[in-house]
């Protein structure tokens, strides 16, 4: 005997229209919920069941059933790859229900919708052969999104913050959420360039400020990335600062993920962070950087960024933190300076504190070096060539202000 299927094809037919006479949001949301787990029955059978006409309302809820009942039984079955193909079957049925409907009253089953297609989609992918199909899912996933978004966006009944989910409100209360999906997948698709055509409209009618604190505080995250990424460093700081202030203490691994992205703004920007703040989030990472910088010790700062060197590719903050390198050298020839206590250092002694640290250098590269750090206004003074010798300028020779204005 076959096992009974976890959905009873019947009550979900009944929930389903119940929910759709009432126009009750939360019913939807639970009625149109697939969770996946991986790795369960692995090698059932999965069923495709025929669509028989649902009408509510004039409107046929028949297709979106079938499409449940597939997602559910290749759910079950832990084929991840068929419950995507039911999800996104899902996904364009309701995008078809609710294009036609009332009021806005479908718009948190469409946002958890468009969460759970990311999500089992990004599993199907997981589990697809070879590097033709990488992400395939995801980027069909793209395409269901941006049709929900178009659909939210578009609805011309004006938009009142906070109001209820009702037969009257506006379907422009889903816009943020479905952005920040889509943030989420232009990311891991590594396709930045489409997040602007989100942004400008979004920005332009003032939602990204009207949304919920959570929807804000992902929005200014995936803003602040897209700022470090195009080397708008104080946009960058500016919202990723708001976004770790204001995410909820409840939620530190959320805290943690921005922080992985604030923190190499902060040290590129001559803000250190303190060990204790590192240590509370677990970011092991960032300590040799912070040492090394703190110290002007770029043998500490070398072998840190060696270390954990596949992390920030990963995260796509090396580059940033290589640049950082600038800030070590300024505050290492700083050091020099304070243990000298002269405005005249002979380019030997420069190069005889590389030397200790194990980066030999000649005097040439000295020179290099300190020239960038003038022409950048991170160190006051001039080279003479001639002499070899750096001449430091008599006041402020090391301005705090050039770090942290850039």
């Amino acid at each position: 005997l076959s096992p009974e299927p976890m959905v009873n094809t019947q009550i979900l037919r009944r929930e389903l229209r119940i929910a759709a006479q009432n126009h009750d949001p939360n019913a939807m949301v639970q009625v149109v919920k697939v969770s996946f787990i991986p790795n369960t029955k692995k090698g059932m059978r999965t069923q495709k069941h025929k669509q028989d006409a649902l009408m509510v309302d004039e409107t046929d809820y028949g297709g979106l059933l079938a499409a449940l009942l597939d997602a559910h039984s290749a759910a079950e079955a832990g084929d991840a790859g068929e419950c995507y193909r039911g999800q996104s079957s899902i996904h364009s049925n309701f995008n078809r229900i609710f294009g036609s409907s009332e009021g806005n009253w479908l718009v948190p089953a469409l946002i958890s919708i468009c969460k759970n297609t990311h999500k089992i989609a990004v599993l199907a992918d997981r589990g697809a052969d070879g590097p033709r199909k990488r992400n395939t899912n995801l980027q069909s996933a793209v395409q269901l999104l941006q049709d929900s978004y178009s659909k939210t966006f578009n609805d011309r009944t004006e938009y009142q913050p906070n109001a209820p989910f009702d037969t009257e409100g506006s379907k422009k209360a889903g816009v943020l959420s479905i952005v920040n999906e889509l943030f989420a997948m232009y990311f891991k698709l590594n396709i930045l360039r489409l997040c602007k055509n989100l942004i400008r409209p979004v920005e332009t009618r003032k939602l990204n400020e009207t949304g919920t604190m959570g929807q804000m505080v992902t929005y200014r995250y995936y803003i602040g990335r897209l700022n470090m990424f195009e080397d708008q460093h104080a946009l960058a700081e500016k919202n990723l600062d708001f976004a770790f202030e204001h995410c909820h203490r409840d939620f530190p691994q959320n805290k943690r993920c921005i922080l992985r992205y604030l923190v190499p703004i902060k040290l590129y920007r001559g803000r250190l962070p303190t060990m204790n703040l590192l240590e509370k989030y677990g970011l092991e990472e960032f300590k040799p950087l912070v040492d090394g910088l703190q110290k002007g010790d770029l043998r500490t700062f070398q072998d840190g960024l060696v270390k954990y060197q596949d992390r920030f590719i990963r995260q796509g903050t090396y580059l940033l933190l290589e640049k950082c390198k600038t800030v070590c050298y300024r505050n290492l020839f700083k050091r020099v300076h304070n243990i000298l206590d002269k405005h005249q250092i002979s380019l030997n002694l420069v190069a005889r504190a590389f030397k200790w640290l194990g980066l030999p250098i000649d005097l040439d590269e000295v020179e290099c070096i300190l020239a960038n750090l003038i022409f950048r206004g991170y160190v006051r003074g001039y080279l003479s060539h001639t002499k070899r010798v750096l001449v430091l300028s008599k006041k402020d020779p090391f301005p705090e202000s050039a770090i942290i204005a850039k």
